[in-house]
């Protein structure tokens, strides 16, 4: 069954949004530790599992699934944008090693504290850098693509599931996430 497109780049908008308040405050944490100041290891291992189960699971592949509809509909759109798949690559590796090296302090193994400082800061600049690039490039080039009459896509190609801490319901896990980012 065909789904509009423009709702897909909307949620996709607003999932930036909503990662970008959780990069803030990972950053924030990892600025506490850093300064050897209380930290919250188990809200950076929340916040680390929500990115690894909704962003790299469900939003990553849903930009990979419209870059292909725009290599496919708009091959002069999509030069030079390779990078989509192979930075989202990237990102859900970092990310998954960033939330388990979180997991094994939280849990009293040992792990240094500039380790986890230093990966947790690469990590929300990485993924900074890349939402900023999307926005400004890879959506803009999937608008046009929409605006001149390709804003269909098949829904069962698509990653569709509902988001477990910024959807209609929360998750019981992410609970006490969403009420230290003050949804």
């Amino acid at each position: 069954m065909p789904i509009k497109v423009a709702p897909i780049l909307a949620e996709l908008r607003q999932d930036h949004r909503n990662m970008a308040r959780l990069l803030s405050l990972l950053e924030q944490q990892s600025e506490a530790i850093f300064d050897e100041e209380t930290s919250d290891l188990e809200r950076m291992v929340d916040i680390m599992h929500y990115l690894t189960v909704y962003s790299d699971a469900v939003h990553h592949p849903k930009e990979d699934r419209l870059y292909a509809e725009l290599r496919a509909a708009r091959p002069d759109l999509s030069q030079g944008m390779g990078r989509v798949c192979d930075e989202h690559h990237t990102l859900s590796l970092q990310s998954a090693q960033l939330r388990d090296k979180l997991v094994e302090a939280n849990s009293g193994n040992f792990v240094r504290r500039k380790e986890i400082v230093a990966d947790a800061l690469r990590y929300v600049g990485s993924l900074r850098e890349h939402m900023r690039w999307e926005e400004s490039d890879l959506f803009r080039r999937l608008d046009v693509m929409v605006a001149e009459g390709h804003d269909e896509i098949e829904s069962s190609t698509l990653v569709d599931h509902r988001d477990p801490l910024f959807g209609a319901t929360i998750e019981a896990r992410f609970k006490a996430l969403f009420d230290a980012i003050g949804s």
